[in-house]
């Protein structure tokens, strides 16, 4: 009984801010007005969803969460496994621990700071532009081009968490049994075919108990870091359902519209969450729930 009273206060903090704001999707059935209330307000049915399925811009909302969202997944995956790997050959402790630090660093910044080192760097005017000067190399629009934004964005995502992402994978190196890379190495197997033959084969399942576990944020695709470097000349390829949520809702006092368009999204995302939870049995043998 005292160790379940001391998960009384965070449940009460989870019910007061998760799920007492749900009472609040009632409004992407209304037309709703603040004067009225939710109560009062009228009852409109899926109108807004009909709306928002006739946008013309509404598929391009979805690329372009998706092709981010899946871009950062990936790349930042497959980039904190390389990571992963290569810092687990480091002996020296002092120079791994201090790679960890740098490289751990940028995940405990917030995209407010970070925003601002981004747009100085990549600016007209930033160092990259000034380093493509100096090589000859005409300067880049990146914060103001369609077709760069979005590999900045993925770019420095990926930059900014695989380092925090990769401690998972050298969790899983260390139960790699050292003998089998002993007996490969008197076998004659070189260090690629350890890795490859060893290395890769015991990180797999956590490497796809991961894999599925990002399925649910393919339509998260990261709104603190859009918001804080996007602008109208890239709404094309940088504009996001979360960023359009919030333009439309809270800046166009669209409450409705809003409401409708971020509950749609969380439809979708608990489907791939229990689809990641059947396909996490299937493939690992583990449940998430």
């Amino acid at each position: 009984m005292f160790y379940h009273s001391m998960l009384l206060p965070g449940m009460i903090f989870l019910i007061i801010f998760t799920f007492v704001p749900m009472f609040g999707v009632i409004m992407a059935f209304q037309d709703y007005v603040p004067a009225k209330g939710i109560m009062a307000s009228e009852f409109v049915g899926f109108e807004h969803f009909k709306y928002m399925f006739s946008l013309p811009d509404i598929g391009k909302l979805f690329r372009n969460t998706i092709v981010i969202a899946i871009g950062k997944i990936v790349l930042g995956s497959l980039l904190a496994i390389v990571f992963a790997i290569l810092l687990n050959e480091v002996r020296l402790k002092l120079l791994k621990k201090s790679i960890q630090t740098i490289v751990y660093l940028p995940h405990f910044l917030s995209w407010v700071v970070l925003a601002s080192v981004v747009v100085n760097m990549f600016s007209l005017d930033g160092t990259i532009n000034q380093l493509l000067a100096f090589f000859g190399i005409d300067k880049q629009n990146f914060l103001g081009s369609n077709k760069l934004f979005q590999p900045l964005l993925i770019g420095t995502d990926v930059w900014k968490e695989f380092g925090f992402n990769s401690i998972v994978y050298l969790a899983a190196l260390t139960a790699i049994d050292p003998g089998l890379h002993e007996a490969a190495s008197i076998d004659g197997a070189n260090w690629w075919k350890r890795i490859w033959n060893i290395t890769l084969p015991g990180m797999l399942p956590i490497i796809l108990l991961l894999a599925v576990l990002s399925l649910p944020n393919v339509l998260n695709a990261g709104f603190d870091q859009v918001y804080n470097l996007y602008s109208p000349m890239v709404y094309e390829s940088g504009d996001i359902l979360d960023t359009y949520v919030y333009r439309v809702g809270l800046i166009g006092r669209e409450y409705s519209f809003g409401t409708a368009v971020g509950l749609f999204k969380s439809v979708i995302g608990i489907i791939l969450i229990l689809s990641a939870n059947n396909a996490a049995k299937k493939y690992t043998d583990r449940k998430l729930f």
